[in-house]
């Protein structure tokens, strides 16, 4: 698992053998899922599959797994398998409920959280959440989130919510928040443009529900070779000024500037 991941690939637990493909497939981390994709009656067969599967991990293999939720009967049963050295990270849905943050915390002090934020409750504790003891990133829960808040649509509807999270992520020094899910899994071109959507308003990530999802997501944030060319003759003019504000393209690129254009250099491809 890369240290800031741009794509989180969901696999359900009580597929074990699914999980060696997720890690295989490119993804930048895979989370095994006790909650919603699976079904409610094989959540105890779910945690045995997950149990094993853990005890018999490959060497540096990581995985993140999404428990149920506080509120929830399987919640500590879940948190039991949590403390194995193949998980790298919780993802904690419902966040901002039923305490959930400091239960977690309490019983897994040494785990990174992802906070799933997926309610109009969770919402209105954004910023506690965030700032939460463990919490490493946000994660916006938003299929679950327009349910609860009767939102019909994905893109302006969600412009507000979406730069919320972008802005409490950043007060609460955390690396940029997870963008939710695109239910379409062959439309490549839709999930590439919910990923640039994503990054231009200051998502780090995604969340995919299908292997087919992550080289779109990939390309998503990854920077054009024009922005790139651009950044690059930015940081030359910038140097040959001497740090002075300089013009290029027919603008004026000052210090604010140039960091974006390092930025941007720092995210291309290897």
């Amino acid at each position: 698992m890369t240290p800031c991941p741009r794509s989180y690939l969901f696999v359900p637990a009580d597929r074990p053998q699914r999980i060696a493909k997720a890690l295989a497939c490119g993804a930048d981390a895979v989370i095994v899922d006790l909650e919603d994709a699976v079904a409610p009656q094989a959540r105890d067969a779910a945690r045995a599959a997950l149990s094993g599967w853990l005890a018999a991990a490959p060497a540096g293999a990581r995985v993140i797994v999404r428990v149920n939720a506080a509120g929830s009967a399987g919640f500590e049963a879940d948190l039991g398998l949590c403390a194995a050295p193949a998980v790298a990270a919780v993802m904690l849905p419902k966040a901002g409920e039923h305490d959930g943050l400091a239960r977690l915390r309490r019983a897994l002090p040494h785990k990174d959280i992802i906070a799933l934020v997926e309610t109009a409750e969770g919402f209105d504790r954004l910023r506690e959440v965030a700032r939460a003891p463990g919490v490493v990133r946000l994660a916006f829960g938003t299929v679950d989130f327009q349910f609860d808040l009767g939102i019909r649509g994905d893109d302006e509807a969600l412009l507000h919510f979406r730069s919320r999270f972008v802005l409490e992520s950043r007060l609460a020094r955390i690396a940029a928040p997870v963008d939710g899910v695109t239910t379409s899994f062959d439309d490549a071109a839709r999930v590439a443009g919910d990923a640039r959507r994503a990054r231009d308003l200051g998502f780090g990530a995604k969340l995919c529900i299908h292997p087919r999802q992550v080289d779109a997501v990939h390309a998503g944030f990854t920077p054009s070779e024009a922005e790139l060319d651009w950044a690059r003759r930015v940081v030359a003019a910038m140097a040959d000024a001497g740090g002075a504000a300089v013009a290029v393209d027919g603008r004026m690129v000052d210090h604010p500037v140039l960091l974006r254009a390092e930025a941007l250099l720092r995210q291309r491809p290897d």
